[in-house]
Formats: structure tokens, C-alpha cells, sequence
């Protein structure tokens, strides 16, 4: 028996994300089999902490500011925005890393472009972020500069045998996770594919510059999922941690002749997204497989409570780790 058939999904499952266009990802199997229990998780701001993590230290001079900030229920472009009315400069002077979750506390690097200009840090206070430090630097911050994220993550009311939660932990150590896309990439009830299968349908998913980037993003990172979904259903599980599926786009895929043919396959359905991936101007990438967190530290708060840490590459998502632990739900009065 899979993986997949042990958490209740069968064949036929997996094959209807295709066949009747299912957008939930809560749906996607899990490699490891069932969660071990029910759990809350934002039940509070605190409960959902993200610091990022850079690999390189600010030059010390140039054009532009680094600022590392922290920010508590605030998402990632509006404090872009503030910095950017606050300093006196063009939104498209202020740059960042990634985007960080909003209902969150979180700590993010942005750059500021100030050319000759020293910046009076107490012109920067609001009450919506708390600037950490500031360093002179020779470069703008751009996406996907940034390195990675270290979270620190409590769920509560989860009620569960710790001897299970160890063995699970020790798989998840041992062979990794689906390096699925998270429900944040799809919006609220998979919005952000419904809207991508209606510019799909009147041909006007375009491109960037159309206004569309977001739904763009979204349906190759649904179109992942579902190749991720099918190893999972045929029991494969990362032996070199460099296999990889792919991000739709046009021109040749460097994946072995198994790979293309399978994708192939569990993809026939989806044509008309791959089609218009192809010609929105998107270039064919490779993206892991599966995914090993790093410095996996579990915790038990209270009886009911679990403190969990661990860093994931850029790009990742937490929640892709969680799920293979716990059942995940949401406070009604989060308001997301």
C-alpha cells in the first residue's frame, strides 16, 4: 500500500485534481500517512514566528540602506510602501527578500535606494514595524536574494501519543517532506486558480505586465503539486534529495526520460494551463521534490501545547512541513 493509500486517498483521487479541477490543497496526500492528531496553530500573533536569513553581510557603504526590521500583522508590500513614503522615495526604490506571512511576527531585511543622502532613522518610526538596525549597502534588495527562514511555531490543543510524534519527526529527519506549494500561494478557497482557469478560458493570462504575475504563479505551482501528488501515490520517496518536477513554462527539460514521462502522463489533463504557461512567456524550471528541514527542534510547552523549530529554504513552505504532523485548524476570530 502507498503512502497516499494510507492517508485515506486512492488512485482515483489523485487523478480527480485533474479530472474535476479541484483546487484544495488540504486534499493533497500526505507521504507519511494520516496526521497524528487535530491542532490549532495562529491561534495567537506569536504562535507564527518567521526570521529571515541572508547569507551576506551589508557592504557597509553605497547607494543604498539595509534595513532589518520587525513587523507584527503586517503583511510584506505594505511596510514596503510606508518605507517608501516615509524615506521621501519611489515605491520601486524600496526592495525586498520574499514575502512574509502576515498574521505573524516576523523579521525581514528591506533596502532603501539613497543616493548620497543620510537617512535620519527616527524619520522611519511607525507604529506598524520597529527597525532593528541599518547598514550602508552597494546593491538593491531583489526577490529571492535572501537564503532561507527559520520558523518557530506553536500549535495548540494537540493531543497526541509523544512516542508517535518522535517516530514521526525521525522520518521527517530521515527522508524529508513534499516540497509542496502552501494554500498561501492559491488564496483563500483556492481563489487564485479560479481566477487563473478564467484567464485561462478567455486566453488573457498574459504575463507580468499584464497584472496577472500572482495567478501565474499560482497555476505552475498547482500543476507541481499534482506531479508531487503522484510520486507520492506510486510510493516513490527521495533517496538523493535531488529529485525534482517541474514549473511549467516553455523550452526543453534537463529531467530524465522517467521524469518527463510521468509528468507527461499526470498532466495530460491540463493542456490548456500548460499551453498558456508555455506562452505567457514563462521559461520550463526544475524545482525539489521533496524537502529537508533543518534544525528540527520539537518542544513540549504544556501537555497540549508543542513548540516546534526548524529552517527551510527559500521558496518553502512551513505549513508543508506541519501538515505531515498534525491535522491543522485555524481560530474562527483569525479573520484570514
Amino acid at each position: 500500500m502507498s503512502s497516499a493509500e494510507a492517508d485515506g486517498l486512492t488512485k482515483a483521487d489523485i487523478n480527480s485534481f485533474s479530472a474535476a479541477r479541484q483546487f484544495d490543497f488540504h486534499q493533497m496526500p500526505r507521504v507519511f500517512g494520516a496526521p497524528l492528531g487535530r491542532a490549532f496553530f495562529r491561534s495567537e500573533l506569536e504562535d507564527f514566528q518567521v526570521d529571515e536569513i541572508i547569507d551576506f553581510k551589508p557592504s557597509g557603504e553605497g547607494e543604498h540602506v539595509l534595513l532589518h526590521i520587525r513587523k507584527r500583522d503586517q503583511n510584506t508590500s505594505w511596510i514596503a510602501g510606508l518605507l517608501a513614503t516615509l524615506a521621501g522615495i519611489n515605491r520601486n526604490d524600496v526592495g525586498y527578500c520574499g514575502m512574509k506571512d502576515r498574521f505573524a511576527v516576523t523579521t525581514q531585511w528591506y533596502s532603501a535606494y539613497l543616493p548620497g543622502r543620510e537617512l535620519d532613522l527616527t524619520a522611519l518610526q511607525h507604529d506598524d514595524f520597529e527597525i532593528i538596525s541599518a547598514h550602508r549597502h552597494n546593491k538593491k534588495l531583489r526577490r529571492g536574494l535572501h537564503q532561507g527562514n527559520q520558523f518557530k511555531i506553536v500549535l495548540r490543543d494537540f493531543k497526541v501519543d509523544p512516542e508517535d510524534l518522535v517516530q514521526r519527526l525521525i522520518l521527517i529527519q530521515q527522508h524529508g517532506i513534499p516540497n509542496y506549494f502552501a494554500e498561501q500561494r492559491f488564496g483563500h478557497d483556492g481563489g487564485n486558480l479560479h481566477r487563473a482557469q478564467q484567464l485561462i478560458e478567455s486566453d488573457q493570462l498574459k504575463g507580468n505586465r499584464h497584472g496577472t504575475g500572482i495567478y501565474l504563479s499560482a497555476a505552475r505551482s498547482w500543476l507541481f503539486n499534482i506531479v508531487v501528488a503522484k510520486h507520492i501515490e506510486l510510493g516513490h520517496i527521495s533517496v538523493t534529495g535531488n529529485e525534482t518536477g517541474a514549473l511549467w513554462g516553455r523550452g526543453r527539460s534537463n529531467a530524465g526520460v522517467e521524469a518527463i514521462a510521468l509528468e507527461d502522463s499526470v498532466l495530460a489533463g491540463w493542456q490548456d494551463w500548460r499551453y498558456a504557461l508555455e506562452h505567457a512567456g514563462l521559461k520550463q524550471e526544475r524545482r525539489k521534490l521533496w524537502l529537508k528541514p533543518e534544525n528540527l527542534i520539537a518542544t513540549w510547552l504544556k501537555e497540549d501545547q508543542l513548540a516546534l523549530q526548524f529552517i527551510l529554504p527559500r521558496g518553502c513552505f512551513a505549513t508543508a512541513l506541519l501538515r505531515e504532523i498534525a491535522e491543522l485548524f485555524r481560530p474562527p476570530f483569525e479573520g484570514l
